[in-house]
């Protein structure tokens, strides 16, 4: 593992595998960090270091990632932690895989670094759909462990800052339009649950024209099914 410091943003990563790169965009929430995917039914990080670079980060304050927390963090915050480790390692081109809370990270890449990224595997994409109460209380269970009333972040900061991430509609980080403005190939692996709706994984793939669309992907009879959708569809667009 390695550490990337810019200012007082310490953002962990780790390098795996050999080929063209992939970043990875792990699922967790608020809490997202590589280790995350060492759960999940897919794992790229099993699956993928064959053939591609794996770039694993843990986002910041999350896994072992730290940066200061303000009412003006946003999903932005985010973006820029991401392209400025790509920065760092030189990385100028690569894939994106992301799974969770990696739905809106890719959308807000793709829609402002268009030119940097080959492809993109959303997995089981967040959304909101009737949902964002439960959105809202994970974000709270994360924050209660970092709320420190006597310097920062406050209850008043992490209220603020929970509205900056949360408040959206849709993918949260893009329209309508915006994603049917996302030229760049997509594949789609279908979420089906509170967090990550149905409704959303079919709504990206009705509006990206480049998008396809797995719905059924997970259960363990369709896992080699799905790894080899996933490597054909980044060697086509490597």
């Amino acid at each position: 593992m390695g550490f990337y410091k810019r200012g007082q943003t310490s953002i962990a990563y780790e390098r795996e595998g050999d080929g063209y790169p992939i970043l990875l965009l792990a699922p967790g929430g608020m809490r997202s960090a590589n280790n995350f995917w060492k759960n999940m039914p897919w794992n790229p990080r099993e699956k993928l270091q064959d053939q591609f670079e794996l770039i694993g980060m843990d986002q910041r304050n999350a896994g072992t990632s730290t940066a200061p927390i303000t009412k003006d963090d946003n999903w932005d915050t985010y973006k820029e932690d991401q392209v400025s480790l790509l920065n760092h390692l030189q990385i100028e081109k690569c894939h994106l895989v992301g799974m969770c809370i990696g739905g809106p990270f890719i959308a807000n890449l793709l829609k402002t670094y268009p030119e940097r990224f080959q492809s993109a595997v959303m997995l089981q994409p967040v959304g909101i759909d009737q949902n964002r109460q439960a959105f809202y209380d994970m974000f709270d269970d994360w924050a209660e462990e970092k709320i420190n009333q006597e310097s920062e972040p406050t209850t008043e900061t992490m209220t603020k800052f929970k509205h900056n991430m949360w408040d959206g509609e849709f993918l949260i980080t893009a329209t309508e339009q915006e994603v049917s403005n996302i030229k760049s190939p997509l594949l789609i692996l279908m979420g089906d649950d509170l967090y990550h709706p149905q409704s959303t994984s079919r709504k990206i793939a009705e509006l990206a024209p480049n998008a396809t669309l797995i719905e059924e992907w997970k259960s363990p009879e369709l896992l080699e099914e799905t790894n080899t959708a996933v490597i054909d569809f980044l060697n086509q667009h490597t």
